[in-house]
Protein backbone atom coordinates (compact mmCIF):
# COMPACT_ATOMS: atom_id res chain seq x y z
CA UNK A 1 0.00 0.00 0.00
CA UNK A 2 1.49 3.67 -1.04
CA UNK A 3 1.03 6.70 1.15
CA UNK A 4 -2.34 8.12 0.50
CA UNK A 5 -0.75 11.54 0.88
CA UNK A 6 1.57 10.92 -2.24
CA UNK A 7 0.12 9.13 -4.56
CA UNK A 8 -2.74 10.00 -7.05
CA UNK A 9 -5.88 11.38 -5.86
CA UNK A 10 -3.70 12.26 -2.67
CA UNK A 11 -1.79 15.97 -2.30
CA UNK A 12 0.51 15.27 -4.82
CA UNK A 13 -1.97 14.92 -7.05
CA UNK A 14 -6.21 15.42 -8.00
CA UNK A 15 -6.81 18.90 -10.06
CA UNK A 16 -4.69 21.35 -12.18
CA UNK A 17 -4.70 24.59 -10.57
CA UNK A 18 -5.73 26.17 -14.15
CA UNK A 19 -9.42 26.06 -13.72
CA UNK A 20 -11.59 29.02 -13.42
CA UNK A 21 -10.93 30.06 -9.94
CA UNK A 22 -7.03 29.44 -10.03
CA UNK A 23 -5.23 29.31 -6.91
CA UNK A 24 -8.46 28.85 -5.11
CA UNK A 25 -10.10 26.08 -6.82
CA UNK A 26 -6.70 24.37 -5.57
CA UNK A 27 -6.89 25.03 -2.25
CA UNK A 28 -10.48 24.07 -1.56
CA UNK A 29 -9.67 20.85 -3.76
CA UNK A 30 -6.36 20.31 -1.27
CA UNK A 31 -8.45 20.80 1.73
CA UNK A 32 -11.43 18.58 0.67
CA UNK A 33 -8.71 15.94 0.16
CA UNK A 34 -6.97 16.70 3.27
CA UNK A 35 -10.72 16.41 4.91
CA UNK A 36 -11.21 13.03 3.44
CA UNK A 37 -8.27 11.90 4.60
CA UNK A 38 -8.65 13.43 8.60
CA UNK A 39 -11.65 11.44 8.45
CA UNK A 40 -10.34 8.11 7.75
CA UNK A 41 -7.62 8.43 10.55
CA UNK A 42 -8.01 6.65 13.52
CA UNK A 43 -5.90 5.94 16.57
CA UNK A 44 -3.23 7.75 17.55
CA UNK A 45 -1.62 10.01 14.82
CA UNK A 46 1.94 9.78 15.94
CA UNK A 47 1.79 5.85 16.36
CA UNK A 48 0.10 5.69 13.07
CA UNK A 49 3.05 8.08 11.11
CA UNK A 50 5.88 6.23 13.46
CA UNK A 51 4.38 2.93 12.05
CA UNK A 52 4.29 3.85 8.58
CA UNK A 53 7.63 5.16 8.16
CA UNK A 54 9.17 1.69 10.42
CA UNK A 55 6.76 -0.78 7.81
CA UNK A 56 8.33 1.34 4.63
CA UNK A 57 4.87 3.33 3.58
CA UNK A 58 6.58 6.39 4.50
CA UNK A 59 10.12 7.65 3.96
CA UNK A 60 11.52 10.00 6.11
CA UNK A 61 12.12 12.42 3.63
CA UNK A 62 8.41 12.40 2.95
CA UNK A 63 7.73 12.83 6.72
CA UNK A 64 9.90 15.81 6.62
CA UNK A 65 7.83 17.07 3.73
CA UNK A 66 4.57 16.76 5.26
CA UNK A 67 5.66 18.45 8.29
CA UNK A 68 6.84 21.24 6.48
CA UNK A 69 3.84 21.42 4.49
CA UNK A 70 1.61 20.89 8.14
CA UNK A 71 3.63 23.93 9.71
CA UNK A 72 2.16 26.35 6.53
CA UNK A 73 -1.16 25.26 6.74
CA UNK A 74 -2.26 24.49 10.30
CA UNK A 75 -3.22 28.41 10.55
CA UNK A 76 -6.01 27.45 7.91
CA UNK A 77 -7.11 24.39 9.07
CA UNK A 78 -9.72 23.98 11.59
CA UNK A 79 -9.52 21.99 14.41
Amino acid sequence: MGNPLFGNGGFGGGMPQNNMFGAFGGMMNFMNQFNQFRSGLQGNPQQMVQSMIQNGQMSNEQFNQLSNMANQIMPFIKR
